[in-house]
């Protein structure tokens, strides 16, 4: 079973205790929430939207009354070129809020769109505003949320900058697979990552054409496989090896020094 459809089994179940749910578990993944705290996230108001591939969520220079949590599919932030060259900057997963740093700037300054098709809860932000100002321990995580995704900016820049091609899109495909785990009910070794091409090139600073190359290499090696448009991770530590990978800036054991 993918981590797709296991989220999807996930999110039916979620459903009956409420769709901000896999916010919490997300939060709780890297925080420390009382009962309290976690039935107060749970009872913030929001509204369900659907959106397909490719939809848009948030346009750069928009200034924000909306703070979106993505309940299943993915996402991603862009920037665009002026010469319409886009870099894809963050790929965001079930469980994730997409527009925090609204609550502190008042204008977005990237995209956020939807890798596949995708459902929302979408929460006003003066009501996390104010979640935030009463309760520490909230504020404590939607901080750290903030920060880990800092972290993990700087990683991929350094991805990008010093990292050769293999590595560089080895890299990735071991952070996805322990960022997917971590949110997903039951550990897997093997899942689906739904990126073409063309996304990985956006997101990599390659062509399409040497990440195609790439990605035969990786398949001779056994580390990926193409069983459809979409690439399969067979063999997590030959990419760990390939890439050097340390999922120390993913910070998840920051709940045991909390």
């Amino acid at each position: 079973m993918t981590p797709l459809s296991r989220w999807r089994d996930h999110h039916s179940t979620q459903m009956a205790l409420g769709p901000l749910s896999i916010l919490i578990r997300k939060l709780l993944s890297h925080s420390m929430l009382s009962t309290a705290d976690q039935e107060a996230i749970a009872a913030l108001p929001h509204k369900i939207k659907q959106l397909p591939p490719g939809g848009s969520i948030l346009r750069e220079g928009d200034q924000a009354v909306i703070c979106p949590v993505l309940l299943s599919g993915f996402a991603y932030r862009q920037k665009v070129a002026s010469d319409g060259g886009r870099q894809i900057v963050a790929l965001k997963l079930p469980g994730d809020a997409l527009d925090l740093q609204s609550l502190y700037l008042q204008k977005a300054d990237h995209d956020v769109r939807m890798l596949t098709a995708a459902e929302l809860a979408l929460v006003p932000l003066a009501a996390i505003e104010q979640l935030t100002t009463t309760r520490p321990a909230v504020a404590r995580a939607v901080l750290i949320d903030i920060l880990i995704e800092s972290s993990i900016s700087r990683e991929w820049l350094l991805n990008i900058g010093r990292r050769n091609a293999l590595a560089r899109l080895a890299h990735l495909l071991c952070e996805l697979h322990d960022r997917v785990n971590d949110i997903a009910t039951e550990m897997s070794a093997n899942f689906e990552v739904p990126l073409t091409q063309e996304q990985l090139a956006d997101l990599l600073g390659l062509t399409p054409v040497h990440v195609n190359r790439m990605i035969r290499q990786l398949e001779k090696m056994g580390a990926i496989g193409r069983p459809s448009r979409s690439l399969t991770i067979l063999h997590f530590p030959n990419l760990a090896k390939i890439s050097n990978f340390s999922s120390a800036y993913l910070h998840r054991n920051n709940i045991s020094r909390v």
